[in-house]
Parts: C-alpha cells; structure tokens; sequence
C-alpha cells in the first residue's frame, strides 16, 4: 500500500475517533456531565459544550482533509487538556486508577499519531477565503 493511501486511512480514522464520539456526546448529554464531575471539572456543561463542538467540526475537517495540520494540532491540544482532566489516574485506586491509566496511555497514543499527522501536513493560513477547501496534497 502508498504512503498516501496509509496516511489517507489514518487521517479518516482520527477524524471519526474525534466525529463519533462528538456527535454520542449530544446523545448521552447528563451521563458526560456526571462523569466530568465525578473527575472534579468545573463548569462541566460549558466545557463540554466546547469540546463536543470542537471534536465534531476537527473531526469533519480531518476527514475533507481540510486544515489538516491545524485540526490535528488542536485535536492533540485536546487530547491532553481530556487526558489531565478526565483521566486522572492518580486520584483513583484499584480497577477505576487502572482504567483511568489505561486511557490515559491510550490517549498519549492518539496525541502522537496526532502530532505525527501535522508534522506531514502542509501549513496552510488559517483565513475565510477558502477555508472550506481542501489541503494541498500531504507530503509523505
């Protein structure tokens, strides 16, 4: 298989890592909100609100393959502001600190593929005269 085959699955496979869980978000609204308290995070139902938002429209834009480099820096960002705040394995014990730790790992995962993502992908301004259309081919 290409390069740019291989790296055209995976950008898809992040986008919808980030455009499934996004759009589930809405579905189980209070089921998130309890669980963001459960971890201690203030203002729960803003900051979900700005992190379904922000996961459905990177999540969209990874898969048009639009602003690549941009969505997967701030893709990555997000994965670690999640990582501190919902995958606090340090203030857990036996199996709920071994689950959280298991996605926190996961995560530091995700936040690589992410970084590898953006470091292929051509920089791009950020401007609205053409923002909907797609990336320059990546280099690979």
């Amino acid at each position: 298989m290409s390069n740019t085959v291989l790296m055209a699955i995976g950008r898809v496979l992040l986008g919808l890592y980030f455009l499934i869980p996004g759009l589930m978000k809405f579905a189980a609204w209070d089921m998130h909100i309890e669980m963001m308290t459960l971890h201690g995070v203030p203002s729960p139902a803003p900051l979900l609100l700005i992190a379904t938002l922000a996961e459905i429209i990177a999540g969209v834009f990874l898969i048009m393959k639009s602003h690549v480099r941009f969505m997967a820096l701030g893709c990555a960002l997000l994965v670690l502001i999640i990582n501190v705040m919902m995958h606090d394995f340090w203030n857990f014990d036996g199996i709920a600190g071994a689950h959280e730790m298991q996605n926190f790992i996961k995560n530091l995962g995700i936040f690589a593929g992410l970084l590898v993502l953006a470091s292929v992908s051509p920089k791009r301004k950020v401007s609205l005269k053409g923002f909907w259309k797609r990336d320059e081919t990546l280099r690979v």
